[in-house]
């Protein structure tokens, strides 16, 4: 059994990954902004009211956990502002970078107390942060975001790698989610796929970027 501490999860991808870390006997704490019916059904412990955007609610998430020791640490927390070059909000692409690249930065150097030697940090990615794999533009405030956040994942994983601490980059696939218009897989299938690359990953492969299928992907 692993102590693992998942974000964003009232809904969509992040709900499923508690519920499938919950189903295979892990000790989950699910962290969120606001909780949700589907949660609460869930045998977790819940610490609401925490936006990973926002320095205080993060502080606040420290003290609490200030005992405890995480095997995984998956920033899953995001949001999606669609735009295009006729139509950019420059706030909407900055909330993006604050909760996007800056959460699980602020979120991991927050907690990495609770890390030990052997622990694990994911971070949900997109693929429409690769840069060599954009074939269409737009979503400019999301794709820079993203592509942003790569960089503080690898970056982690170079200053991670003496404390004996792994990182993942990992794109979920586009997942039928109230964020993407209910377009694409299940999300169940999606956090399975995401769960095995966790399960996989290692100090030698720390810093990939993967798709939930086992893919790399370029940077």
């Amino acid at each position: 059994m692993s102590k693992v501490l998942v974000t964003g999860c009232n809904r969509g991808i992040g709900l499923e990954l508690v519920r499938q870390f919950a189903a295979r006997g892990d000790d989950v704490i699910a962290v969120c902004r606001s909780s949700s019916p589907e949660l609460d059904k869930l045998d977790v412990r819940v610490i609401d009211k925490i936006d990973v955007s926002v320095g205080k609610d993060v502080a606040s998430l420290q003290r609490s956990l200030a005992d405890d020791q995480f095997d995984v640490l998956l920033n899953n927390a995001g949001i999606l502002r669609g735009d295009n070059f006729d139509n950019l909000d420059f706030d909407d692409m900055l909330e993006q970078f604050r909760v996007n690249t800056i959460g699980p930065l602020r979120v991991t150097r927050a907690l990495l107390g609770c890390l030990h030697k052997g622990s694990k940090v994911g971070i949900v990615s997109s693929r429409v942060g690769s840069i060599e794999d954009n074939g269409s533009g737009n979503n400019y405030g999301y794709r820079a975001s993203k592509t942003a956040v790569n960089m503080v994942g690898k970056n982690l994983a170079h200053d991670l790698k003496p404390r004996g601490i792994a990182v993942a980059l990992l794109h979920p696939g586009l997942v039928a989610t109230e964020m993407t218009g209910r377009t694409g897989i299940a999300p169940a299938e999606a956090a399975t796929g995401l769960i095995a690359r966790l399960d996989e990953l290692t100090l030698a492969t720390s810093g990939g970027f993967w798709h939930a299928n086992g893919e790399r992907l370029p940077w």
